[in-house]
């Protein structure tokens, strides 16, 4: 099986558990496709195996994504090693990929998460760096930083 990422797998029981969590959260909780509006829920795991969830907040100037508030949950429950995430959407559609905006948090915050999304090949598990393969990373410290910048020509 090659779906052209290095570190893609195939779900683990716990994974599948994540999916299944936060399938409850959007079809407990989503807008029903009311005007239009497509719900998302999201389920985060933390290294201890606590589980958060979110829920997108649909507004017409883009609101927080489903991923994004189950990140601020378990920050506020004092969740900091976070392993793995994924969004569902609502209307019986199975995971979707983080937009890049998301991306770009996950790759800032939390180096190293299993972000579980649909490939080629079926739902796969995959490290956040491999959706950003030329990512740049940012830190308070360091600003903006290229994973590729040294020993490159200027």
């Amino acid at each position: 099986m090659d779906d052209g990422v290095g570190s893609a797998r195939e779900l683990t029981h716990d994974e599948v558990e994540l999916i299944a969590h936060a399938r409850r959260i959007v079809d407990a909780h989503g807008d029903g496709d009311q005007d239009g509006r497509h719900t998302m829920g999201a389920a985060v795991r933390s290294a201890d195996g606590s589980v958060y969830g979110g829920i997108n907040l649909y507004h017409f100037t883009g609101g927080p994504c489903a991923e994004l508030v189950a990140l601020g949950h378990a920050r506020a429950s004092g969740a900091r090693e976070l392993t793995t995430i994924v969004a569902v959407g609502d209307g019986g559609r199975g995971p979707v990929g983080p937009c890049g905006r998301d991306r770009q948090v996950l790759l800032d915050h939390h180096p190293g998460i299993r972000v579980l999304l649909p490939t080629p090949e079926g739902v796969r598990s995959v490290v956040v760096e491999d959706l950003m393969p030329y990512g740049a990373r940012w830190t308070p410290d360091e600003g903006m930083s290229s994973p590729h910048a040294e020993g490159e020509a200027t």
